[in-house]
C-alpha cells in the first residue's frame, strides 16, 4: 500500500467535524439512556413506569425529545457520510477504496460484538451495513448526491408515518395488539424484561440478544433507508465545504434560521402529546411526526452552530467536544460499558428499572462531564483513542502510532 495512504494527520483535522462529532455523540447518550435504564417501550411511551413523567419530572422527557432525539443521530449519520468519502476518495482510488472496505468491513465486527456482547441498541452494524452502500455513491457530484438522499429521507418519513395513514382503518383488535407490543406491554411482560437484566450476567445477555434479533431485521427495513439518505446528504454537504466552514456566513445564519424554527414546531408537538397524556391514538396519530420529518433541519442548524463557534474561536467550547469528537467511536463503547455496568446485574449495580427518568438525566450529565474531562487528558498524551487506534490499525493493515 502507497504511503500517501495513512490516516489523517493531527494538524490537518478540520475542527468542525470534530466538534459536531463530539456533540453528536454525547446526545446520543441522553436518548439511549432509557434502553439502558428501562424495557425500551419507555422510549415510546412516556406513562411507562419506571420512566413515567408527570407534571414536575415532564421537564426530563421534553429536553431528550426536543432538542436530542433524532437530531444527534442524524447529525451523526451526516458526518459518517462526510467520512466515507474523506477516507475512501473517488471511486477510481482503488488503494483508499480497500482501507474504506477494511474500515467497514471491522466495523461491522465491532458493532455485532458491541450488539451480542454490551448492548441491544448498537448502531454500528446499521452504520457498516449502510456505509458499504453509500461508498458505491462516493463520486457521485453533490446535486445527484443531494437529489438522491432528500429522495431516501422522504421515502423513509414517509414510511414511517404510514401506520398514522391507515389507522382509522386498523380494526380495534388489531390496534390493540400493537399497543401491547410496542406501547403500553402488559405489566407481567416489564415486570420479566426487568427480572431478566436483574436475575444476573447470562438472564441480561440472553434478553439482550433476544431484544437485538428482533431490533436488527426491522433497522434492515426501515432505519438503512433513512440513515442511506442523510449519509448521502452529508457526503454532499462536505463536498460542498458546508461541514467543514467554507460556505459563506449567511449560509449558515439561514441553516440557523430553518433550524431553530424546525425546533420550535417539534417543541410545540412535544407540548401537544404531553396534553393528550400521551395517548396511543394520538401518538401513533401523528404524535412522533414533527420529530421524524424535520430533525434533519434541526441538525443542520446544529452543525451551522458550531461551524460559526469555531469560526468565532471560543476554545472553551471547541476544545472539550472536539476532543470527545476524536475519540467519539471510545467514547461511543465507553457509554454502552458504563451504562450496562450501572443498570445490568451480574455486570455491575443491577438498577435496571428501579430509577426515575430526572435521575437517569443526572446519570447521564455524569457520563457527559466524564467524558468532556477524560477524553482532552487522553488526547493530551495520545494521538487517538484505544479504539480508534484498533480500527485504524485493521484498516490500514500496518502498524499506526498512537503516542505523541
Amino acid at each position: 500500500m502507497s504511503d500517501d495512504v495513512a490516516p489523517v494527520r493531527e494538524q490537518s483535522r478540520i475542527q468542525s467535524l470534530d466538534v459536531m462529532r463530539g456533540f453528536a455523540v454525547l446526545g446520543i447518550l441522553i436518548v439511549n439512556a432509557a434502553f439502558f435504564a428501562a424495557p425500551w417501550q419507555t422510549s415510546m411511551n412516556p406513562n411507562l413506569a419506571p420512566l413515567a413523567v408527570g407534571e414536575d419530572t415532564l421537564w426530563s422527557w421534553f429536553i431528550m425529545h426536543v432538542f436530542f432525539e433524532y437530531k444527534c443521530i442524524t447529525l451523526f449519520s451526516i458526518l459518517f457520510g462526510a467520512s466515507i468519502y474523506m477516507v475512501g476518495g473517488e471511486r477510481d482510488d482503488k488503494a483508499r477504496g480497500g482501507v474504506l472496505t477494511r474500515r467497514l468491513f471491522w466495523l461491522l465486527i465491532f458493532g455485532l460484538i458491541h450488539a451480542l456482547l454490551i448492548w441491544y441498541g448498537d448502531i454500528l452494524v446499521t452504520y457498516a451495513l449502510t456505509g458499504f452502500l453509500v461508498m458505491l455513491a462516493r463520486s457521485w457530484s453533490p446535486r445527484v448526491l443531494l437529489i438522491v438522499g432528500v429522495i431516501l429521507f422522504l421515502l423513509s418519513t414517509a414510511m414511517q408515518s404510514m401506520f398514522a395513514l391507515v389507522i382509522d382503518y386498523i380494526p380495534q383488535g388489531k390496534l390493540v395488539e400493537v399497543k401491547g407490543e410496542i406501547f403500553a406491554p402488559p405489566a407481567e411482560e416489564m415486570s420479566a424484561i426487568i427480572a431478566a437484566y436483574q436475575g444476573g450476567f447470562v438472564s441480561a445477555l440472553q434478553q439482550n440478544i433476544t431484544t437485538w434479533t428482533e431490533f436488527i431485521a426491522s433497522a434492515i427495513v426501515g432505519l438503512i433507508l433513512r440513515t442511506a439518505g442523510v449519509m448521502m446528504i452529508g457526503m454532499a454537504l462536505f463536498k460542498l465545504g458546508f461541514l467543514s466552514g467554507r460556505s459563506p456566513v449567511w449560509v449558515y445564519a439561514l441553516m440557523l434560521t430553518l433550524g431553530a424554527a424546525a425546533l420550535a414546531v417539534i417543541g410545540y408537538q412535544a407540548w401537544l402529546n404531553a396534553e393528550a397524556d400521551f395517548a396511543f391514538r394520538h401518538m401513533m396519530a401523528g404524535g412522533a411526526f414533527a420529530n421524524t420529518a424535520l430533525s434533519i433541519f434541526v441538525s443542520l442548524g446544529y452543525a451551522s452552530l458550531f461551524v460559526l463557534i469555531v469560526k468565532a474561536g471560543i476554545g472553551l467550547i471547541t476544545g472539550p467536544l472536539a476532543a470527545v469528537g476524536r475519540m467519539a467511536f471510545t467514547n461511543y463503547i465507553t457509554q454502552s460499558l458504563i451504562m450496562t455496568t450501572i443498570f445490568w446485574s451480574g455486570r455491575g449495580l443491577g438498577l435496571y428499572g428501579e430509577i426515575d427518568r430526572p435521575t437517569l438525566m443526572g446519570v447521564v450529565v455524569a457520563v457527559w462531564v466524564l467524558q468532556l474531562i477524560w477524553s482532552p487528558l487522553w488526547l493530551a498524551r495520545f494521538q487517538m483513542g484505544p479504539l480508534e487506534w484498533l480500527w485504524r490499525r485493521l484498516s490500514y493493515g500496518r502498524p499506526v502510532a498512537m503516542a505523541k
